[in-house]
């Protein structure tokens, strides 16, 4: 393991839902999205969650970035505890930690242009910057997310998937962040847009230095960009690792299961 500052630290996380009725004298079980797990992420690496759809994994990323509430469990960000905050009081850490959506179609606002998505976390965050200011820096994250300028006065409906979610990228990088949690960001793309916005993250953690927790249900793309891999199932982590200790040597039955679902060619 690198001797890299852990940057985040998530300690016997669960988040439970409470039981809901299903007919006139029926409830539903209560639901336990994510179990009592735990682990680490450090400074400049990827680590990557992966299972299959309902296994818990999204869940955990929204309950990091406080979009879900906890049950139990603490989130320890640069040694200080935040999972507790209020919501006012966790604001000045939504600098620190960013997402980024799976559904590059419904996470922006069709009604605003590309400049206001990209300008609100600017205003929020960084409020003595100038209109004239704040334009000139999204530029700059197009620029970064090899967009061109002109595409400031254009809408969401406009561009393609792939295009949309390197807007996504672009207005998670405005307020500067450390840590990206990056929830199934190349799942809704097609398969030939995938590799260009993978590639641009890894690009982007190079030259910025960025630390990602990368959240897929693909072992193919998790084991290309992870340093570490965390395998999860119905709640829980079951297996972590190494790519090379996950896809060589696989210890869990279920990691296997996705090991034989990924295509060989």
């Amino acid at each position: 393991m690198s001797t890299a500052e852990v940057l985040l630290e998530v300690q016997n996380l669960s988040v439970h839902y409470p039981s809901r009725s299903i007919g006139l004298f029926k409830s539903s079980p209560p639901k336990r999205a994510v179990d009592d797990i735990s682990f680490s992420v450090r400074r400049g690496q990827t680590v990557g969650l992966v299972g299959e759809s309902g296994s818990g994994k999204s869940t955990t990323g929204k309950a990091i970035i406080k979009l879900a509430p906890l049950t139990a469990g603490k989130i320890i960000y640069r040694g200080q505890e935040i999972g507790a905050l209020s919501n006012r009081d966790f604001l000045p850490w939504r600098k620190k930690i960013q997402m980024i959506f799976q559904d590059p179609y419904n996470s922006l606002d069709p009604r605003c242009d590309v400049l206001s998505i990209l300008s609100e976390p600017l205003e929020i965050h960084f409020p003595q910057l100038s209109a004239r200011e704040r334009e000139a820096r999204c530029v700059e994250l197009l620029k970064s997310v090899k967009l061109p300028a002109d595409y400031l006065r254009r809408y969401p409906h406009e561009f393609s998937g792939g295009q949309r979610q390197r807007i996504g990228i672009a207005r998670a990088l405005a307020v500067e962040p450390e840590l990206i949690i990056c929830d199934e960001p190349v799942s809704a793309l097609d398969v030939s847009v995938q590799a260009e916005v993978v590639n641009l993250l890894q690009d982007l953690q190079a030259q910025l230095g960025l630390t990602y927790l990368f959240i897929a249900h693909d072992l193919a793309v998790v084991e290309h960009v992870s340093d570490q891999i965390l395998v999860m199932s119905q709640g829980k982590i079951v297996e972590s690792g190494t790519p090379t200790d996950i896809l060589k040597n696989p210890q869990h039955p279920y990691t296997k299961t996705l090991l034989a679902a990924v295509p060989r060619f």
